[in-house]
């Protein structure tokens, strides 16, 4: 398990700014971190961020295309993630708090490449003013359902324990 921790600025900078209207590209993705950790906390279930050149990235496409969008993964997720998706295009345009949002994740995740999918808790400690992630693995491209969720799972699996 990997322990980051960010500090409150992250939460601080999206907080700046106005609720965003933007929305994922994959339906039942959040984008906003704050609304992805208060889902967290009211269900117990961890987050799983996907990080994801959307616009641009070939094996970011052939992931969306071969898990994403599939019945059988959206009903997996619902029972056991909470879905954030953190964008990095190239011919669109973020909104500014989500751009920043998501380039201050991609640095504390250490992010060189995509799509990187990592699966972690969120805490917020208020005494300290900050932001404590509990990591519980990562993965990447996946061809089927069946190996993404394996992945998963054995993560989620280690995180109980």
């Amino acid at each position: 398990m990997k322990k980051i921790v960010l500090f409150a600025l992250l939460f601080v900078s999206c907080s700046m700014f106005g609720q965003s209207e933007y929305k994922a590209e994959n339906e039942g993705w959040l984008v906003d971190i704050k609304e992805a950790h208060a889902l967290s906390q009211k269900t117990g279930k961890p987050i799983l961020a996907n990080f994801t050149g959307s616009d641009w990235c070939g094996w970011c496409k052939r992931l969306t295309a071969s898990v994403f969008v599939k019945d059988e993964f959206k009903k997996w997720a619902n029972e056991n993630v909470v879905l954030l998706e953190l964008d990095y295009p190239r011919r669109k345009s973020l909104p500014d708090d989500i751009r920043m949002q998501n380039e201050q994740l991609r640095q504390a995740f250490k992010i060189r490449g995509f799509p990187t999918v990592w699966v972690f808790k969120l805490e917020q400690d208020e005494e300290k003013g900050q932001i404590n992630i509990e990591g519980l693995g990562q993965t990447g491209y996946r061809k089927t359902v069946k190996e993404f969720t394996t992945d998963i799972d054995q993560m989620l699996a280690k995180g109980s324990q």
